[in-house]
C-alpha cells in the first residue's frame, strides 16, 4: 500500500508529464488553423507519423498509464478526505481555500468523462475505425476533426471541458510546486504566475480550436 506522501507525489509526477503531454498536443494542433487546403493535407502526414513512429508509440502507453493512475490516485484521495472529513475541516483553510482546490475531485471526475468522449471520437475512430485516407494516402483525421466540430453541442461541451480543465491545471500545478518542494518565498510566486499563465493559455488555445473550425467549415 502506498503511503499519503507516496500517492501525492505519484499524483505530482503524473500531473506533471500529462501537463507536458498537453503541450506537445497543443502545439500540433497549431496546425488546425493554417489554410483549409494546408491545413488538409500537413494535420494528416503528422498524425501518420506519430502513429508510425515507435518513440512515440512508447510515450503513448507512458500516457495511457498516467492517465490511468492519475484517475485512480485522484479518486483514492478525495474518497480518503471525505472519510477523514475534508482536509480543510481540520486546519480551517476552507474559507481561504479556492473552490476549485476543495473540488479537484469533481473536476477530475468531469475531464475524465470528457477524456472517454475525446478519445471515444478520435482516437478509437482513427486507431479502430475506417476513416476516409486524404489525397497522399493518409488516414483523413482532419476531416474527422471537422465533422466532429461542426456539431455545436460538441463544441460546447469541449469549451466548458477546457474551462473546468484551466481550474484543474492552475491548482494541479500549484500543489505539484509544493509537493516537489519548491514552496520557497522567493520562487513561489513567480511559479504560481507561471503556472496559472499556462493554464490560461492553453486551455484557452484548445477551447478557440473547436470554435474555429466550427465557424470555418459551416
Amino acid at each position: 500500500m502506498l503511503s499519503t506522501l507516496s500517492r501525492k507525489m505519484l499524483m505530482c509526477l503524473t500531473g506533471l508529464f500529462l501537463s507536458f503531454f498537453l503541450l506537445i498536443h497543443f502545439l500540433g494542433n497549431l496546425q488546425l488553423f493554417l489554410p483549409q487546403e494546408q491545413a488538409h493535407l500537413q494535420f494528416n502526414a503528422y498524425s501518420h507519423f506519430l502513429s508510425g513512429n515507435i518513440v512515440i508509440k512508447i510515450v503513448s502507453y507512458v500516457l495511457y498509464t498516467s492517465i490511468i493512475l492519475h484517475a485512480i490516485d485522484g479518486l483514492i484521495i478525495t474518497l480518503k478526505n471525505k472519510k477523514t472529513g475534508g482536509q480543510y475541516k481540520t486546519d480551517r483553510r476552507g474559507r481561504a481555500s479556492k473552490w476549485y482546490s476543495r473540488n479537484m475531485g469533481i473536476l477530475g471526475t468531469l475531464l475524465l468523462i470528457f477524456l472517454v468522449i475525446h478519445f471515444q471520437n478520435f482516437w478509437y475512430v482513427y486507431k479502430f475505425g475506417s476513416p476516409p485516407l486524404d489525397n497522399n494516402g493518409n488516414k483523413d483525421l482532419y476531416i474527422l476533426v471537422v465533422t466532429v466540430f461542426k456539431e455545436w453541442w460538441y463544441v460546447i461541451i469541449y469549451v466548458i471541458s477546457m474551462a473546468v480543465l484551466c481550474y484543474h491545471l492552475i491548482h494541479g500545478i500549484y500543489s505539484a510546486i509544493r509537493t516537489l518542494g519548491l514552496y520557497h518565498p522567493k520562487f513561489v510566486k513567480w511559479f504560481k504566475t507561471i503556472g496559472i499563465a499556462y493554464s490560461v493559455i492553453i486551455s484557452i488555445g484548445f477551447a478557440i480550436m473547436p470554435i474555429y473550425i466550427f465557424f470555418t467549415a459551416n
